[in-house]
């Protein structure tokens, strides 16, 4: 397939100076820069209700194998898995994700194993990012860190959500009235998981975020809790960041300064009763 040369232009630069504005085009994956953590858009964008977006699906698998976000519209969670992405539906069901589809937000990376920490009787999800917590304190806190953890979970508490019309609500508002939560006992599955650094605070969020898709792929979504006996969680230490920014004139009208950090924090971490009690 050729590609649109303007676009392999803008990626050049954004590869060096770690700005990328969308395209209909794509990213081939030897252009794409294997130790790079590749954002679409902000996660401040999506909590302000901007859920269009030029960047698609196909364009997420030329830019990493791993990842999350989400889809046009607030449409299920994203869960990117070995080079596939899968779309966690309202319902909590799981697709692969068209790859005309398009991603208003996401975090991808290629995905590489630089180590690994043992796990054991993990009670909670605030136990579990505290042992990661304090292996990124050791490695580096400044950095940025994908993590992939393959297990038998005893329990994850995860919810999704159906998408939104124009014109769109601010992420809370979509999530009070169209998220969906799901427990699963027992179940074996993949965690991927971002951690930000505390500078990133107007960019994304500092500290964790998980994903979660069972093994036959027919469960998935955002993590609110969970639990496990025992399992290897592997990290990706990343020291490069791009950020690709969405060719939209709606896009380029938000005030991205605004301080949208309460509302990204109740995204990130309420379930839909607390979200109400909140509003």
């Amino acid at each position: 397939m050729v590609m649109n040369m303007n676009f392999k232009k803008k990626i050049a630069l954004a590869l060096a100076v770690g700005v990328l504005t969308g395209s209909a085009a794509y990213a081939s994956p030897a252009v794409a820069e294997r130790e790079s953590l590749n954002q679409v858009a902000l996660l401040q964008s999506l909590a302000q209700g901007y859920f269009g977006g030029t960047v698609t699906v196909r364009d997420m698998r030329s830019l990493g194998d791993i990842g999350i976000g989400t889809f046009e519209g607030l449409n299920g969670e994203m869960i990117m898995l070995d080079g596939t992405v899968y779309q966690a539906l309202g319902n909590g069901q799981v697709v692969v994700a068209d790859d005309k589809v398009a991603v208003p937000y996401a975090t991808v990376t290629h995905f590489d194993n630089d180590l690994s920490i043992a796990l054991k009787d993990v009670k909670d999800k605030a136990a579990f990012e505290k042992i990661l917590n304090a292996e990124v304190k050791k490695c580096g806190e400044n950095s940025f860190y994908m993590i992939k953890l393959h297990t038998e979970f005893s329990s994850v508490l995860f919810r999704s959500e159906y998408g939104s019309q124009k014109p769109y609500p601010t992420l809370v508002e979509a999530l009070k009235g169209k998220q969906t939560e799901f427990t699963a006992k027992n179940i074996k599955g993949t965690l991927v998981g971002l951690y930000c650094p505390n500078y990133m605070g107007g960019l994304n969020t500092p500290g964790w975020h998980f994903h979660f898709i069972s093994d036959d792929r027919k469960q998935g979504g955002h993590i609110l809790e969970l639990s496990l006996k025992k399992g290897t969680v592997e990290l990706d230490k990343t020291d490069k960041f791009t950020m690709i920014l969405h060719n939209d004139p709606q896009f380029h009208k938000m005030n991205l300064a605004k301080d949208m950090s309460k509302d990204i924090n109740s995204a990130e971490h309420d379930t839909q009763s607390a979200m109400k009690k909140k509003s």
